[in-house]
């Protein structure tokens, strides 16, 4: 597979990851946002503000060589009115951006250093996918992939893993069944249980 292939198809995963997210954070029920979830630092609000920020509105910035400000760290993107309508159109708008082949050969800006944008988009899928399902988990949904977008996740997670530990990003791994479906194997090496 060549660069482009491999673009477009983590491209097409992206897209699919976000479709899912999207569909979970548009049937939230405002009135859930203070509900557990699967994270035991973080509320469903703080998960939802979690994916704004960073799969909608910083993902569309890195395209075009920007960040988000820092004072939206804090933002609480739930108070302001169509939150989830705007989460939605926001994905859009930067699936947009990153299907411009030459977005993909850029390094972006990640703390004092730089990323390939590769790394930064299989990061992006892992933000979707497995905070996705920690919203849909604390919302009462369920969270479903395609076969080849989970394997796509795993393999991510398998790759990222020990950095996302080192840095406390990720809990030690839980136990699985080694024939358990991709999507489980990925949240379990991510320390989440399935």
């Amino acid at each position: 597979m060549d660069a482009n292939d491999a673009q477009h198809t983590m491209h097409q995963h992206l897209t699919n990851a976000a479709a899912e997210t999207v569909r979970v954070v548009r049937g939230i029920d405002p009135e859930q946002l203070g509900s557990p979830t699967p994270s035991t630092e973080w509320d469903l609000r703080t998960v939802v503000n979690h994916l704004t920020l960073w799969t909608a509105y910083n993902f569309a910035l890195r395209a075009e060589g920007g960040l988000v400000p820092t004072e939206w760290y804090e933002r609480d993107f739930t108070a302001e009115p169509g939150w989830a309508e705007d989460y939605a159109t926001q994905v859009e708008k930067a699936l947009r951006a990153w299907s411009e082949p030459a977005v993909w050969e850029t390094e972006m800006k990640v703390g004092e250093g730089t990323m390939p944008a590769t790394a930064i988009a299989g990061m992006m899928l892992l933000e979707y996918t497995l905070h996705g399902w920690e919203a849909a988990r604390g919302s009462g949904q369920q969270y479903v992939l395609d076969d080849a977008t989970a394997a796509a996740v795993l393999a991510q997670v398998e790759q990222y893993a020990p950095m996302f530990r080192q840095y406390d990003g990720f809990a030690e791994a839980v136990q699985v069944a080694d024939d358990a479906p991709a999507f489980d194997r990925a949240l379990a090496l991510s320390g989440r249980r399935p």
